[in-house]
């Protein structure tokens, strides 16, 4: 019996988005008010869903304190509190939510197989960034 489980997780990080590809009007143009030099912050909310065969003998499709640790350890103290820009993977890629929510899916996806959730499978990662604005990733190929 396959089910899903969705997990939240709340952190609160900074970023400007700004392309050196871009001149300075293009850059204000593209990204409106997010690209103040001294950049914003946001209150993220990442919604984390896993799948798996229900098992017989707990109950549960992973152990909800393994994922937290996984979480935890992964992305939360990675992100929290942050600035995005000073991180290497936004070196050279602008810090947007949607390159946020495939770089957190991609490690997640890597450190579940490490943190005693082999069982589960990440399905998908979600990012609340306002209330007007998330973003979903679920792996897969680039649409062309």
């Amino acid at each position: 019996m396959k089910a899903y489980l969705n997990r939240r997780y709340m952190f609160s990080a900074s970023h400007r988005l700004h392309s050196d590809r871009f001149s300075a009007d293009e850059n204000r143009e593209l990204y409106g008010k997010c690209n103040n030099p001294y950049g914003h912050g946001h209150n993220y909310t990442l919604q984390v869903t896993v799948s798996g065969q229900v098992d017989p003998h707990t109950g549960m499709v992973c152990n909800l304190v393994d994922l937290d640790d996984c979480v935890q350890r992964a992305i939360l103290n990675r992100y929290d509190h942050t600035n995005l820009n000073c991180l290497p993977e936004f070196k050279d890629v602008v810090p947007t939510t949607e390159n946020l929510c495939t770089h957190v899916f991609d490690i997640l996806q890597r450190e579940l197989g490490h943190a005693h959730l082999e069982s589960a499978r990440l399905e998908r990662v979600k990012l609340d960034e306002t209330m007007m604005n998330s973003f979903e990733y679920a792996g897969g190929e680039e649409i062309r």
